[in-house]
């Protein structure tokens, strides 16, 4: 009878199993879900577990909301009373690239384990769970079965591309799309203490499944960056090795074979990862390789995952208590790095297998190829150029100043949790100005926008009349590097390199040059500083002492008729409190 029993009970439980049965299990590990077969699985699991949520969040460019679904153990779905009990939460990103589907399965079966064999997975104890099935909606709907050129599988997938055309993952400042400001608003819900954003990545041949792209220890700084690099990563490394998914760091090796060393990539803030950073997140990308096998790599991601929950739970105490440190120490802290450079004399040796790589005529043009010999396997220690160092420094201000007529960036300001008051009264005060001296601009658009670079500065301290309801912004704040790292023109993402203040860039008013000419000489005579100036001017550059209308110019520039506005700069530094 006990065998009977044993064997019904057996019975009973491969046929429960079997209704969540995954597209990918299905298909022999060959193909992935559509995005209405994702969330109607997700929604499944949900319905028949109490310790899953799914939830629609805010909307995105395709028409279709964002999704979010929670695992607690505990089943409190309140984000805060479970950061008051003490767990830590997880946030799982996928399908940032729906041609990039690896963590949407990957995230489809770990939950469904989850669910069904809560015995095997005791790190829920501490941890929460947060997915978001398809991040890039409108590119899952748009699928296909060609735009991932040289990657192995899946049979169909999503486009890079959202519902407008934008790459998601370099949105993360801008927030052009709707995707991105509803994932913001998830982020800050979450406040999450790890982050995974899954990839498939492209490049160079070598005999890893599964490469991490990460957070620089020196951005993340202080003891979050040391726990990062010297623990975090050790411990995924060797849980991935024992899986049987050796890693490397990300292959940024672009120009280049990786047998002779790689740079750290960048994790700028409009990247995922870089974007955490910013809110002292832990954030990591795994990158899987196109050429290996779907099966392989979604094997490889759900490995991460998993290895994910064990290192937060184990870690979880000092984990959140770096977190809160810094959250508090970013509030005082006096000068930040905006700009950053890597360190070539700086490298970490890291054991690299590759293939080897060999040049022979190309088939199609005659000309030398590359071609990474798979049956010549190599192994050998490679630099990893991992060290980042500031390039430019800010001393913070005080306070922000942005006029109230910046509506925009007051919106994106208060979406990523800066805090702000509306000045109650007119009044002058006493502010530091930025004036754009020069900069450079593309001749092609990157993700809609025209770039700024090499922008170059002039400073100066005025009293300034600023008006009832204009922002005023402590840089107090557990947010001040959001609020640094966006507002300071020079920085290497912001605000202003996104094309936001290009307004102030072109000038409302002019002169005619034939009635200025009169009153600039009148100007002349009533200022010998200005008539000073142009002669040394006149003196060091040739041409402009041979153009009248540049001369003009100069004096149009110089006089009280110049535009306060043009080139000014409209976020304006408190100095003093």
């Amino acid at each position: 009878m006990q065998k009977l029993l044993s064997a019904l009970f057996l019975c009973i439980s491969t046929l429960a199993a079997a209704q969540y049965e995954t597209r990918f299990e299905k298909s022999g590990g060959k193909e992935t879900p559509t995005y209405q077969e994702g969330i109607a699985y997700y929604k499944l699991l949900a319905k028949n577990f109490p310790q899953i949520q799914f939830s629609t969040k805010g909307p995105t460019d395709s028409g279709e909301p964002l999704s979010l679904v929670l695992y607690s153990k505990n089943k409190t779905f309140d984000i805060k009373k479970l950061k008051a009990q003490g767990k830590a939460v997880y946030l799982i990103n996928n399908a940032i690239h729906p041609g990039e589907p690896d963590g949407v399965d990957a995230s489809m079966l770990l939950l469904r384990d989850i669910a069904l064999h809560p015995e095997k997975f005791p790190e829920l104890d501490s941890v929460v769970i947060a997915i978001i099935p398809f991040y890039n909606i409108g590119g899952a709907l748009n699928r296909n079965s060609t735009t991932r050129t040289n990657q192995d599988g899946p049979l169909a997938y999503g486009f890079r591309g959202n519902a407008r055309n934008f790459d998601l993952n370099r949105d993360f400042i801008k927030n052009d799309t709707k995707n991105a400001r509803s994932f913001a608003a998830i982020f800050h819900e979450l406040d999450p203490d790890l982050f995974a954003d899954t990839h498939v990545s492209n490049g160079a041949d070598y005999q890893y499944i599964m490469t991490l792209d990460y957070a620089q220890q020196d951005k993340l700084g202080g003891s979050l960056g040391k726990f990062h690099k010297e623990t975090f990563l050790p411990f995924m490394y060797k849980f991935l090795k024992e899986a049987g998914f050796e890693a490397t760091p990300y292959v940024n090796s672009w120009g280049q074979t990786p047998d002779k060393g790689f740079v750290q990539f960048p994790d700028w803030p409009r990247y995922s990862t870089g974007y955490a950073a910013l809110f002292h997140t832990i954030g990591v990308m795994t990158e899987t390789h196109m050429l290996k096998p779907y099966d392989q790599r979604v094997k490889a991601t759900y490995a991460y995952l998993h290895g994910n929950l064990k290192v937060m739970a184990q870690y979880r105490n000092p984990l959140l208590q770096m977190r809160k440190e810094t959250k508090e120490a970013v509030k005082t802290q006096e000068k930040f790095a905006i700009t950053w450079q890597n360190n070539k004399e700086k490298f970490t040796e890291i054991d690299f297998k590759g293939f080897e790589p060999e040049y022979f005529p190309s088939k199609v043009s005659g000309q030398d190829r590359l071609h990474y010999n798979r049956v010549k396997p190599l192994n050998k220690k490679v630099p990893f150029y991992d060290t980042y160092e500031p390039l430019e420094v800010v001393t913070k201000p005080a306070a922000y100043i942005i006029p109230q007529g910046w509506f925009n960036i007051i919106a994106l300001l208060k979406l990523n949790q800066v805090q702000m008051t509306q000045m109650d009264k007119d009044e002058e005060r006493e502010v530091e100005v930025y004036y754009i001296q020069s900069y450079d601009a593309p001749k092609q658009p990157f993700e809609g926008h025209y770039w700024h670079t090499n922008t170059e500065l002039r400073t100066e301290n005025k009293k300034l009349k600023f008006r009832k309801g204009d922002w005023y912004i402590p840089v107090n704040q557990w947010t001040n590097r959001y609020i640094v790292e966006t507002l300071e023109p020079k920085a290497v993402d912001s605000f202003f390199k996104w094309n936001f203040f290009d307004t102030i860039l072109q000038a409302k008013e002019g002169y005619s040059a034939y009635v200025f000419e009169d009153l600039a000489a009148e100007i002349l005579s009533k200022s010998p500083e200005l008539q000073k100036s142009l002669e040394e001017k006149r003196k060091a550059d040739e041409t402009f002492a041979k153009s009248g209308d540049a001369q003009l110019r100069f004096i149009y520039e110089n006089s009280p008729y110049r535009e306060n506005e043009y080139l000014r700069y409209p976020v304006f530094r408190v100095l003093e409190k």
